[in-house]
């Protein structure tokens, strides 16, 4: 399993769900049919954005996208280097 990933919520440190069954689980139990649909449909050069799109839902934070996409660029980083 990954790391947690972190971020800051209204000030207030929050962990980003980064696995498929921990964004399941913070989303909204309306929202999560609609989330499973989208990951099944998914394919390999999709997943990631898939992924993120419903990162940001399930933590509503008005800067989530811009985290999200330096967490990205670093974890692409991280692996280049290994």
């Amino acid at each position: 399993m990954s790391e947690p990933l972190k971020t800051f919520v209204g000030g207030a440190e929050v962990e980003v769900p980064n696995s498929i069954p921990a964004i399941r689980d913070a989303l909204p139990e309306a929202r999560r049919e609609e989330f499973d649909r989208a990951i099944n449909e998914a394919g390999v050069h999709e997943i990631q954005a898939v992924m993120r799109h419903w990162m940001l839902e399930a933590v509503p934070d008005p800067e989530a996208e811009r985290i999200l996409d330096r967490l990205a660029r670093d974890e692409a980083e991280r692996r280049s280097v290994a």
